[in-house]
């Protein structure tokens, strides 16, 4: 069974959107947290805020 050119630019896309929202989540999660331990230990604001 053979896979047609259209069907392939629709798998590529696809994973390629799935990667980098994965990607997008995981890298703002650790600058969130990164940015929050900065701002705790230089102005002393609270973790939660």
């Amino acid at each position: 069974m053979e896979i047609s050119l259209g069907l392939w630019i629709v798998i590529i896309v696809g994973g390629f959107v799935g990667i980098s929202s994965s990607l997008y989540v995981v890298v703002s999660l650790f600058a969130t947290l990164g940015y929050k331990i900065y701002r705790k230990c230089k102005y002393g604001i609270s973790l939660f805020n």
